[in-house]
């Protein structure tokens, strides 16, 4: 089955903006880049992923064998549904949405998402319950979901799943929970705070 990895990125100076009271912006683009590596590095390593592509306007800096899909413009939603189309046109059987904030992400967490069966959609909350760090849809049964990335996504994706007829299935990892949104997170990222500083 082919799974593609889609990361949503922004630039690291635009990023975590919510970090300001925390954070310098120095230190808020270096945190971003090191947890949009660390998603990338989890993606690559993952033996169900086959194919991998951020969303954006380049590359950030990582290699060029990644593919850059472009956002059309219109925010987060509007991107993950462009990159959706783009890759069942390739024949894509399956595609995971994975945040670029998550500290303690790993392959094992990535190989969850892509390895879920045929026709089942994957939806990983984040460590509230409310919030979606990582979508996996499978392809063409969930073509016309709706993203919906922002306050109360949870419920949003879950009723989606039931609006397609399809079985839905949490996956919950501390990896794929913990994103970094407010400072009250940063402890999760520790790790990566400390080399910046090193």
């Amino acid at each position: 089955m082919t799974c593609w990895v889609v990361i949503p990125a922004k630039a690291p100076p635009e990023a975590k903006g919510r970090l300001a009271g925390a954070l310098d912006a120095a230190s808020r683009a270096g945190l971003a880049e090191a947890m949009l590596k660390r998603a990338v590095a989890a993606a690559s390593a993952a033996n169900g992923a086959t194919g991998m592509a951020i969303t954006g306007q380049s590359l950030l800096g990582l290699p060029d064998t990644i593919e850059l899909l472009r956002e059309p413009g219109g925010g987060l939603n509007t991107a993950v549904t462009s990159a959706r189309t783009e890759i069942a046109l390739r024949g894509g059987k399956r595609i995971v949405t994975l945040a670029a904030d998550l500290p303690q992400v790993v392959s094992a967490d990535v190989d969850a998402l892509c390895g879920l069966p045929d026709g089942v959609i994957g939806i990983a909350p984040d460590r509230y319950g409310t919030g979606t760090n990582a979508l996996s849809l499978p392809l063409p049964e969930a073509l016309d979901f709706t993203y919906s990335y922002g306050p109360g996504s949870c419920a949003l994706h879950k009723a989606e799943a039931l609006r397609l007829g399809l079985e839905m299935r949490l996956i919950e990892t501390p990896g794929l929970a913990r994103d970094i949104d407010e400072a009250a997170d940063l402890a999760d990222a520790q790790d990566l705070l400390t080399r910046q500083e090193g």
